[in-house]
């Protein structure tokens, strides 16, 4: 039986860690096991032992297992980790769309936690707290030390339990704490509608287990309001990922039944696997295909209507599958900005019933057979962010940034060190324009909301269906896969 490999480019603990992540979850470690390096686990035997023994004061001896397996797994590559009993619960959790937590997406800047954005709805988006807002502390804990997943965990809790956040808010210069109930947190991944007559435009935030039966409702809703639809724009901007079988789902939406959509490849013999545009690649073991009752209801309309794809540096693992499935198929035009470049497949494997090891096994590779990893999708039309350009574009952090990134495995030109310093530079003047826009009134710094009218990117990408003129970018070149340093 083929192996069913599942993705989670997550929200898992009511936080995007920041790992954008491709995975295959397993219920059972190998049984082949490699060869053991004796004289090396003899002398982590006489580490351990000494640190029990000699250590100023008596030591947790699970903890120091579990710290010194963490440490290992965490020297390979940024997606690799050690999951203990709370994170793996957490990690399950986070796969699903639902979870216990305060509603908050997070990345890790200068040691401390900085709001990506708050989950709509959520208690932290109704306690005020905004995107590019930093934790401070957590309660008591002073968050400056603590790794992501620490300050993780001191954010979860049960729910109806309260979790005092300090928020230092750097454009009003001010500290302040925000008392928040956790709940369970509900995520919407799918929104969609009809811009304007003919034309539709359907959002994925994230591919959850819900999210391909979301998926295929609101293109019915929209086919239902306009059913001479002239073209549909697929938004995967800023959607770190998901599940494998539901990208494997919306790219058999728009593509012929049975084509290629993705291929994996590592060491072991079950990474290597091609995914195909078919019902047995995506449907789950019980309940009927809704990509199949979508066709029916559509009259197929969603395989052979004009298609834009809009992408950008959030755009991530699973977004990058099914974006670069539609471009190698010439099915879709894609717009927008280089994706992140997440194109690695990590394992999680159970240790036991409730601890589990997430390892890098694969890359995985558009049909034409590109590897994508540390370079990304690059759009066909480079779009700005607005109008008036992408002035903090070089700020926004993509996968070749990221510390011990896996390479791309087809080759890379060496880092130019002329590019480097212009890339610093470029930084730097984005730096000062920030500082500048900080300055601004609330209402005039708030991007515009995707899907508005006021939507620059959308509404080049209905130009492009339209047969108009766009508004490419003049800016923007592809940036090559980045070899890291030795």
């Amino acid at each position: 039986m083929r192996q069913k490999l599942k993705i989670a480019g997550w929200v898992a603990i009511g936080a995007l860690t920041g790992a954008l992540t491709t995975v295959s979850l397993q219920t059972a470690a190998r049984a082949n096991m490699a060869p053991l390096p004796l004289e090396e686990l003899q002398q982590l035997a006489a580490v351990f032992s000494m640190v029990k023994s000699d250590y100023v004061e008596p030591v947790d001896e699970k903890k120091l297992i579990s710290d010194a397996i963490t440490g290992m797994v965490a020297s390979l590559d940024p997606h690799s980790q050690y999951y203990d009993k709370k994170t793996f619960k957490e990690f399950r959790e986070g796969t699903t769309g639902r979870f216990v937590g305060v509603g908050i997406e997070i990345t890790q800047e200068e040691g401390l936690i900085k709001i990506v954005s708050p989950i709509e709805g959520s208690p932290a988006f109704r306690g005020g707290i905004k995107s590019g807002d930093m934790i401070t502390k957590i309660d008591d804990t002073v968050v400056k030390g603590l790794s992501l997943n620490d300050a993780v965990k001191r954010m979860r809790g049960e729910p109806g339990t309260k979790v005092m956040l300090t928020i230092y808010r750097k454009d009003e210069n001010r500290t302040f704490p925000v008392n928040i109930i956790r709940e369970e947190i509900k995520t919407q991944s799918v929104k969609g509608k009809v811009v304007e007559p003919g034309y539709g435009w359907i959002r994925l935030s994230q591919f959850q287990e819900r999210s391909v039966d979301d998926f295929a409702k609101k293109l019915e809703e929209i086919y239902k309001q306009e059913p001479k639809l002239k073209g549909v724009v697929l938004d995967l901007r800023n959607d770190p990922g998901g599940l494998l079988d539901a990208a494997v789902a919306v790219s058999a939406v728009f593509l012929p039944e049975n084509v290629n959509v993705v291929s994996t490849n590592g060491q072991l013999a079950e990474s290597k696997f091609v995914y195909k545009a078919s019902p047995e690649f995506y449907r789950r073991s019980s309940g009927s295909d809704p990509i199949a009752r979508l066709h029916q209801a559509t009259k197929g309309i969603y395989r052979t209507v004009p298609l834009v794809v809009l992408v950008n540096e959030g755009s991530a693992s699973a977004s990058e599958i099914v974006a670069g499935a539609l471009q190698d198929h010439k099915r879709a035009t894609i717009m927008g900005s280089q994706t992140f470049g997440k194109g690695s497949v990590q394992t999680v494997r159970q240790l036991g019933p409730d601890t589990a090891l997430k390892i890098t096994t694969a890359r995985y590779y558009t049909p034409s057979g590109r590897s994508i990893q540390a370079k990304g999708i690059v759009p066909d039309v480079l779009l700005d962010d607005t109008a008036e350009g992408s002035p903090f574009a070089i700020l926004r952090m993509r996968e070749a940034d990221l510390d011990k990134h896996l390479e791309s495995g087809q080759g890379n030109a060496a880092k130019d060190k002329a590019q480097d310093k212009e890339r610093e530079k470029a930084r730097e003047e984005a730096m000062k324009r920030l500082e500048e826009e900080s300055k601004k009134p609330n209402n005039e710094r708030r991007p515009p909301e995707f899907g508005s009218d006021k939507d620059f990117q959308l509404e080049q990408a209905l130009k492009r269906l339209k047969g108009q003129p766009v508004l490419a970018s003049k800016t923007q070149t592809e940036r090559p896969a980045e070899k890291k340093d030795k």
